[in-house]
């Protein structure tokens, strides 16, 4: 990628952001205010009976305010993107990007939030303040450990939603692209060797859901910039610990030798040539450090023709992107008002998603794409991010999960299909 090439881009991001308004996202009015009599239902005299009502039984929320289709989006700013801590501030430019794709693809509205706070408490107890406002919390781009600390803590606290999908919106990507992969290369979750290489929110998060899922723990090894994590280090927090493995590997060329499966969520070019070179035939992997991956495709293909291959980006095939989960899981939670997202609903995302791969695909995505055909194989693992069918196939799958765990408050959607068609 020339620097011309990132100049012009870097130009074109400015204008799109700062012109014909600043910034990507409005609020609009859904009633009308045409009228004296209209202005007086939207504000005063009007809005006192909802004001009682609410007041005598908070689940009036849901039927006369917008609570129940509103998400915010929130963060610290220590981990923006690649860019590491800009700030809160320096973060709304994503959070309102996040806003963006939530309303394009699943019709939910977001207020995006950004929260100066020197400590996790403090972070926790602006949340824990403002969250009546919403039907849902996405927490977004908090960097580890901290995320897990705050998600757990707001979890516990709040009977909404909270998600924080660096770790398990990309998890559960990950996990439907994994099984897949897995199964064109004729191997099994249950028996294959994995490196993941990345120990903050994302890395962390995948090997829980995988474990989850049947992937056993004594066949996957992390690590992190000090190298493999194994149990006789002393420098590991509690989330390290968790993934900690008895081994005397501690390399990452150590790592790499006959694995199965490497999950890149790391930095730029970190596996060389031979590390791939020495994986088991058939391997997977997915080198999803962005903008430059762990191993470039064009360097993976060239050292092993028998592998399957997927990335962050989406100009090569296999791209795994965060948007394929959270607008529609929310749209799934938020549709039958789940008090949380638990771990049934992510794996019913995850097999959603897996299964979407394998149906034909329409027309309107390959004209999308240019493409002139598309089917499930080495080179189409997941579904596409335009493909109109990901909100009918994930978000009743989660919903049907969340009432089959019992945390859903309001009965299956008329507008959804048969919930028989979900596990149900």
């Amino acid at each position: 990628m020339s620097k011309d090439f990132d100049a012009d881009i870097n130009q074109a991001a400015l204008e799109y952001h700062a012109e014909p308004v600043p910034g990507k996202i409005s609020v609009e009015v859904t009633k009308p205010t045409a009228s004296q009599q209209d202005l007086a239902l939207a504000y005063t005299p009007g809005v006192a009976e909802p004001v009682r009502r609410i007041a005598e039984d908070p689940e009036q929320a849901y039927r006369y305010t917008a609570k129940g289709n509103l998400v915010a989006v929130i963060t610290d700013g220590t981990a923006v993107l690649g860019l590491g801590n800009t700030g809160a501030l320096a973060g709304k430019p994503v959070m309102e990007g996040k806003a963006v794709l939530f309303k394009h693809f699943a019709g939910i509205d977001v207020f995006d939030i950004e929260v100066n706070a020197e400590h996790p408490h403090e972070f926790i107890d602006t949340v824990v303040r403002i969250a009546p406002t919403f039907g849902g919390i996405n927490l977004e781009d908090i960097a580890a450990p901290h995320c897990f600390e705050i998600e757990q803590a707001l979890i516990e606290e709040l009977d909404i939603p909270v998600f924080h999908d660096d770790q398990h919106g990309t998890a559960i990507i990950i996990a439907a692209g994994l099984l897949n992969a897995l199964e064109l290369q004729g191997k099994s979750l249950e028996e294959a060797r994995m490196v993941v290489l990345g120990a903050g929110a994302a890395g962390i998060a995948a090997v829980r859901l995988l474990c989850s899922m049947g992937a056993h723990r004594n066949n996957i090894l992390v690590l992190d910039r000090q190298g493999v994590i194994h149990t006789g280090r002393k420098d590991l927090n509690p989330y390290k610990w968790s993934v900690a493995a008895d081994t005397q590997l501690r390399t990452l060329s150590e790592a790499m030798r006959g694995a199965d499966v490497f999950i890149g969520v790391s930095g730029p070019d970190l596996v060389k040539p031979e590390m791939l070179d020495s994986m088991a035939e058939r391997p997977v992997v997915f080198a999803l450090s962005n903008p430059v991956p762990e191993i470039r495709p064009e360097v993976a293909n060239a050292v092993r023709d028998d592998l399957i291959m997927a990335t962050g980006r989406s100009d090569y095939p296999n791209q795994v992107n965060n948007v394929l989960g959270f607008p529609f899981i929310f749209r799934g939670a938020l549709d039958v008002r789940a008090s949380c997202i638990n771990e049934e609903m992510q794996i019913a995302a995850v097999h959603a998603l897996k299964a979407l791969t394998h149906e034909p695909v329409p027309q309107s995505v390959l004209e999308a794409y240019g493409l002139t055909s598309l089917e499930s194989g080495p080179g189409y693992i997941l579904p596409k991010p335009l493909d109109p069918r990901l909100r009918d196939a994930v978000s009743p799958a989660v919903a049907a999960a969340a009432i089959r765990t019992g945390v859903a408050r309001s009965a299956w959607p008329a507008h959804y299909p048969s919930m028989e068609r979900f596990g149900q």
